[in-house]
């Protein structure tokens, strides 16, 4: 007897051959699917930050967001590539990144500054949560180059939550 298998039109045509099995692209694929759409979400509400920031410390924390929005906003591409080059798909919308996204969105119409770098901290150290997932799953594997890239992006996202961290000492970060 012969197993039928099923392939998906996507399957069929964005397929990449990969020496990672199915399971890998199954699961590294959409760990990263994931990752990228809590990315895409830190992104828009570091932009919306730094587009809404205010006060005293206005320039200070207005370029220190856009420093980190470019950051966050450089992974995306190369998250989204790598889930390709596993043979993976990867987001396709806005309403995909909603559907997938574990960030959580802020759409108050004011956000005290002090305030906006907590929940930004908060925000990068639970990504590198989500980092280390991917990476674990990158090492059972054997997935060297996805686990490489996640390393990095562990190291920046880090940093901002670092950054983010000591801006707002002596508030309420």
């Amino acid at each position: 007897m012969s197993e039928h298998i099923v392939v998906t039109p996507a399957q069929r045509h964005l397929g990449t051959p990969t020496d990672l099995g199915e399971d890998a692209t199954r699961d590294i694929s959409g760990g990263l699917k994931a990752l990228l759409a809590d990315v895409f979400a830190l992104y828009l509400k570091t932009k919306n930050f730094h587009w809404h920031m205010s006060g005293p410390n206005f320039r200070d924390y207005h370029l220190m967001l856009d420093e980190q929005s470019d950051q966050i906003f450089a992974m995306t591409d190369p998250i989204a590539e790598r889930a390709r080059k596993l043979g993976g798909t990867t987001i396709r919308s806005i309403s995909d990144i909603a559907g997938h996204q574990r960030l959580l969105d802020n759409n108050a119409d004011y956000v005290d500054p002090l305030d906006m770098l907590a929940e930004l901290h908060g925000d990068n150290k639970q990504l590198v949560a989500e980092l280390r997932r991917v990476h674990e799953l990158c090492d059972e594997y054997r997935d060297i180059a996805t686990a490489s890239l996640i390393e990095v992006w562990i190291d920046e996202t880090e940093r901002r939550a670092w950054f983010l961290y000591e801006s707002g000492r002596g508030g309420r970060v």
